[in-house]
């Protein structure tokens, strides 16, 4: 399934119009998905309308572009072997960016603050993004980019170091915190895995979409429906069904995820969580008058640590420039 790019859109400039595109959708992600926690239903309920709505849509589409779509996911490999490799390359793309972080990530949304969850799961991606890119790509680290992720990891640590603190006295933050976190690896899987097999953003959104509808759907229906799991998709209000299934589905997974497979396309894996700087402190801060959430000074110092290291890993800021004794 592809779509031509029009020739008067240039590559660089679709590039820079998905990066935004994904800015702005991952700010808002993070406001919606904790404003949710307070609503009626529950994480797997949320990903469930993410789920059906994103494969309902994208269904017909790669039925009608089935004879394309599915070998794009095999490019690079021998005619013999296409099939079963882009179905294999489909379900792993569906199970990291699809289902192992949705389930993750939403179910973090109802243990930690939104300032936690700006700081490790946009925050930490790049120190995800840049081990899967040194393992599977072979791509050579930086001094910047050094230094950055130990900016990065540093405020990762204030804030899972304040959560078990909170532990100790019964908090379950830190839960949150550690979902955030795993979550923040699978998506990073996801990026690097398109990279390395040379995915365009339309194929792997279709992956992800199909893989999703057809392993969780069915499953978790007939899970609630045998007693195993609770649901409360029957008592949620219509208008907050329509919601989370149009907003879920459609934008934070359909056109967040063609954009951000556009941009690593573009720009790679590590580049592209780089150009993310913007996402932990705009979301924190907007989380303090959209949902009334205090930012802690642990929520603070990681914000501020992983935000300098994003930059500074990007090329934004030159970190030489911030050690002691550099020349001004």
């Amino acid at each position: 399934m592809s779509v031509p790019v029009p020739s008067s859109v240039p590559g660089a400039t679709m590039a820079r119009l998905s990066a935004l595109a994904v800015l702005i959708i991952w700010i808002s992600f993070i406001l919606v998905a904790r404003g949710s926690a307070r609503a009626t239903l529950s994480p797997f309920d949320i990903a469930w309308l993410r789920f059906a709505f994103s494969g309902l849509v994208v269904l017909p589409l790669a039925w009608h572009f089935r004879h394309t779509w599915l070998p794009g996911l095999a490019s690079g490999v021998d005619v013999a072997a296409a099939p079963r490799v882009a179905w294999q390359r489909a379900l792993a793309l569906g199970l990291t960016g699809g289902v192992g972080y949705s389930l993750l990530a939403y179910s973090g949304f109802f243990l930690a603050p939104a300032a936690h969850a700006a700081v490790l799961l946009p925050g930490s991606l790049p120190l995800w993004s840049t081990l899967g890119a040194l393992l599977l790509l072979g791509e050579r680290l930086t001094w910047p980019r050094v230094a950055g992720l130990a900016l990065i990891l540093a405020g990762g640590a204030a804030v899972a170091g304040a959560s078990l603190l909170e532990a100790l006295g019964g908090e379950g933050t830190w839960r949150g915190d550690l979902l955030f976190i795993t979550a923040s690896m699978t998506w990073a899987l996801y990026g690097v895995l398109c990279r390395r097999w040379r995915v365009g953003a339309l194929q792997a959104t279709a992956a992800v979409a199909l893989v999703a509808l057809v392993l969780v759907v069915p499953v978790y229906a007939l899970a609630v429906v045998a007693g195993a799991m609770q649901s409360r998709l029957g008592h949620a209000p219509l208008g907050e069904l329509a919601f989370q299934a149009v907003y879920q589905g459609g934008l934070a997974m359909l056109v967040a995820g063609v954009a951000f497979t556009k941009v690593v396309a573009h720009y790679g894996p590590v580049r592209t969580t780089m150009f993310t700087a913007i996402v932990p402190p705009l979301a924190a801060l907007a989380a303090v008058p959209v949902l009334g959430e205090p930012l802690a000074a642990s929520a603070l110092l990681g914000l501020a640590c992983v935000t300098l290291g994003l930059l500074v890993g990007s090329g934004a800021v030159d970190w030489r420039r911030l050690a002691p004794g550099a020349a001004r």
